[in-house]
């Protein structure tokens, strides 16, 4: 009996290794090396002295850091919440959809996912550009002025957000969907025997039962949109890039603009502590509401 069990551990030993060698060489120790390195005063390449919290006191008194906090923030709040109960909506009304034509609705929803941002950026830089974009020559047939979207810093973060949603919206509605079929068709028959509205059976059924998608949803959002990097570099080409400045590009340019590897771990580590506290609290306060709810 014990030279099964140990048998058995040696086999699930095994069959974990490469996984803990290749999570540790890719992860945990660029974690460690970057918190290392944010102590330092070191170049993006080689060592660096020992600088203490140097890096970090810098930040406090660092503009640039202010603004590209101040921009991630606002893009989270423009796209995570609103981009949540957009996947939701449409998630409840492909629900009610069936056969080829549910499948159909879904894949046009789902199929921005799948491509690749330089596309998204293609797609909407046709639609949206001041010059030739499709949108423009639209406002002149109407007679509205043209809006230069991404050269003003008042359009810019709300453009972005919306092409994010846009684009990542088809993922969101596939976990809305899955939760939505695992609530038991049941207790919707119960609910329609007691003549209940749409609504109450919205806020007292799935509502509630949806809480736990809603948590995943809103903590993989947060998580992806405070690292937004691509969309905002690629839309701010040849503009105002310092005024759309998020986090991630600050990152960047610290590092392989200023060379300055010591300061960009120490943005970085500031960025890596933003994700963990904003997604143990969202976990936090979704379980809370999950137990008001019962």
């Amino acid at each position: 009996m014990l030279k099964n069990r140990r048998h058995e551990a040696l086999i699930a030993l095994t069959l974990v290794a490469p996984f803990v060698a290749i999570y540790g060489l890719v992860f945990i120790y660029p974690t460690i090396k970057m918190f290392i390195l944010s102590f330092t005063d070191a170049p993006l390449i080689g060592d660096g002295e020992y600088v203490g919290f140097d890096n970090y006191t810098r930040l406090l008194r660092d503009r640039r850091f202010d603004t590209a906090l101040w921009n991630t923030f606002y893009f989270v709040a423009l796209s995570v919440v609103p981009g949540t109960f957009i996947a939701m909506a449409i998630s409840l009304g492909i629900n009610r959809l069936k056969g080829r034509l549910q499948a159909f609705v879904l894949a046009l929803f789902f199929l921005p996912y799948i491509l690749p941002v330089s596309v998204v950026f293609t797609i909407w830089d046709w639609t949206l550009n001041f010059q030739f974009g499709v949108a423009m020559h639209v406002f002149d047939l109407l007679g509205i002025d043209r809006v230069p979207v991404f050269k003003s810093s008042a359009w810019f973060m709300p453009a972005v957000a919306l092409i994010t949603v846009w684009w990542t919206c088809g993922f969101s509605i596939l976990l809305f969907l899955a939760g939505l079929r695992a609530i038991p068709v049941e207790i919707y028959e119960a609910a329609s025997l007691d003549n209940t509205s749409r609504w109450q059976v919205f806020r007292r059924i799935t509502w509630p039962l949806l809480n736990p998608i809603t948590a995943l949803v809103m903590t993989i959002q947060l998580i992806l949109q405070l690292k937004i990097f691509d969309q905002v570099y690629l839309f701010s080409t040849g503009g105002r890039m310092n005024d759309n400045l998020v986090l991630v590009l600050y990152v960047f340019q610290r590092a392989f603009q200023s060379n300055q590897g010591g300061r960009a771990a120490a943005v970085a580590v500031v960025l890596f502590l933003l994700v963990i506290i904003v997604s143990v609290l969202n976990f936090q306060l979704a379980r809370l509401s999950g137990s008001r709810d019962r």
